[in-house]
């Protein structure tokens, strides 16, 4: 079945799909309509799930983790201050090996106030122990949802789905919604080994002291590490099943590309079309969509720029005092590789701001120019 629908509506439906038990909700813009049709979707029956209105973010993170750890398929929403509410809460996840599934629409921090997209706020989670994915269109969002809970499922630690405010979240797209039934397939009930039960007591989250603690910490990072390799298992297993896959990084027109563009989230899109416009001029460029970002797809990228003379990135966020954070964990992940191809760094696109075919023009066409970079992080398309 296809149906037009926005990019949160394609979250929740994906949550249906998935047969999620319990959602705990806290509405925040841009993220507020996929709680809202959730609840929709709950109240008339089509999915059968605990709907749990909670007080704040921080609450939500906490009621998933109760839910989580007695042992059914949870999930919740979130965006910016929302998030960032949660932080101290997305520790207590991944350390308790939940496997917690949760959708973020980037929106940018305050302050100042603003509810448009930017990439700042996943990002500055990147070390609270969740696999994070980055999505490019609604389609790769509903199926996101569903590898996300198989892959979580199965390393045991929470999966965090991306999507960029209003470019995804508000605006409508065709999407093909898998039969339940094929769904139910892909992706089957969650029946932990271990669970909260009052008929078979355990400790959870008990004190770790020093003897224990970096065991703890080492089979977190293990898990990481191996999930990357389940990722790919689960996307291609969809593949076979719905006829559609992602791969944790994508290639587009990089055979005997001398540049290579690197995007995530749904800049990718537009930048799919500078690429086929830059290619007839006879420019040898290509794109990287960087779709995995935790664990880092370090081998799948070597593999796809191994001989290009540059790669510009082109950041949708901000590490304040280095600059664009994709292209600083390109930089550390390739430091130690002999031929390594110079990183030319761009930040663009934050607080909403539209980035066009001209912004990424000139993001290549600088690169083109420069032998070498000049700064950590030049910046496209601000007001003069």
């Amino acid at each position: 079945m296809k149906k037009i629908m926005v990019g949160n509506h394609a979250v929740s439906w994906g949550v249906m799909l998935a047969r999620a038990e319990v959602i705990p909700a806290y509405p925040i813009t841009p993220q507020t309509t996929i709680v809202e049709e959730l609840s929709v979707l709950c109240a008339d029956g089509r999915l059968k799930a605990r709907f749990i209105p909670v007080e704040s973010e921080h609450s939500a993170m906490a009621c998933s983790i109760g839910s989580s750890a007695a042992g059914v398929r949870t999930f919740t929403a979130t965006s910016s201050q929302g998030l960032a509410l949660m932080h101290e809460m997305l520790h207590w996840a991944s350390g308790a090996r939940l496997p917690i599934v949760m959708a973020n629409v980037n929106r940018a921090l305050g302050s100042p106030y603003n509810i448009w997209g930017e990439q700042s706020d996943s990002l500055a989670q990147r070390d609270t122990g969740w696999l994070q994915i980055y999505c490019e269109s609604n389609q790769e969002v509903l199926d996101t949802v569903l590898q996300a809970f198989k892959i979580a499922e199965q390393v045991l630690l929470p999966v965090m789905l991306v999507l960029d405010a209003f470019i995804l979240s508000h605006t409508a797209e065709p999407v093909d919604i898998p039969d339940q039934k094929l769904a139910d397939n892909f992706l089957p009930s969650y029946r932990p080994d271990m669970r909260l039960n009052s008929k078979d007591p355990r400790i959870f989250g008990c004190l770790a002291p020093p003897e224990y603690m970096m065991e703890f910490r080492y089979k977190i990072q293990q898990a990481m590490l191996q999930s990357k390799e389940v990722c790919r298992r689960v996307d291609e297993e969809f593949g076979r099943t719905f006829g559609r896959s992602y791969g944790v990084v994508e290639a587009y027109r990089c055979d005997g590309a001398d540049l290579i563009l690197v995007t995530a989230g749904s800049i990718t899109s537009t930048a799919r079309v500078a690429v086929d416009a830059l290619r007839d001029k006879g420019r040898k460029v290509g794109l990287l969509k960087l779709r995995l970002f935790r664990p880092f797809p370090k081998e799948e990228l070597l593999d796809i720029v191994r001989g290009v003379d540059k790669i510009a990135v082109l950041d949708r966020n901000l590490s304040a005092g280095i600059g664009g954070i994709f292209a600083q964990e390109i930089r550390a992940a390739f430091c130690n590789e002999k031929d390594r191809p110079p990183i030319y760094s761009y930040i663009g696109g934050l607080g909403g701001r539209d980035i066009t075919l001209q912004t990424l023009n000139e993001v290549v066409y600088q690169t083109y120019e420069r032998s070498r970079p000049e700064e950590v992080s030049a910046w496209v398309g601000l007001r003069t």
